[in-house]
């Protein structure tokens, strides 16, 4: 006996290249299926490479972090990029950890970044 339908379920993750209600229609322009997303809501999100901020982060020598992982990041509904403090690798772990003194150093280089940030805006 064949049954009279098939349900699966496609789990659908973009760049910041495509928005999820893009990749979507495309979805639905390609394949004969109904196709009901079960949320639209998380999102890719970056900074344009022409933003003042990569200057400064680039002068400053801050590291920029392209996560593996989901954050908050993706409810925000403007223009991001992730920075310090901390080992981007012990996030979302079952011991994550930050030590104070990368707390501190953060702190101060947060402010020499908003100090500059503010000097290149003006």
């Amino acid at each position: 006996m064949v049954p009279d339908r098939c349900t699966y379920t496609l789990d659908v993750r973009v760049t910041d290249a495509y928005k999820l209600e893009e990749v979507i229609e495309e979805l639905r322009e390609r394949l004969k299926a109904e196709l009901v997303p079960r949320s639209l809501r998380l999102n890719s999100s970056k900074l344009p490479l022409s933003h003042p901020m990569h200057r400064a982060l680039d002068l400053l020598r801050i590291e920029k972090y392209g996560s593996p992982t989901l954050s908050d990041q993706a409810l925000i509904p403007f223009p991001s990029l992730k920075i310090g403090p901390g080992d981007s690798a012990r996030s979302h772990t079952a011991d994550e950890y930050i030590y104070l003194h990368e707390i501190e150093a953060g702190i101060s280089r947060y402010i020499q970044l908003l100090d500059y940030y503010q000097r290149v805006r003006l």
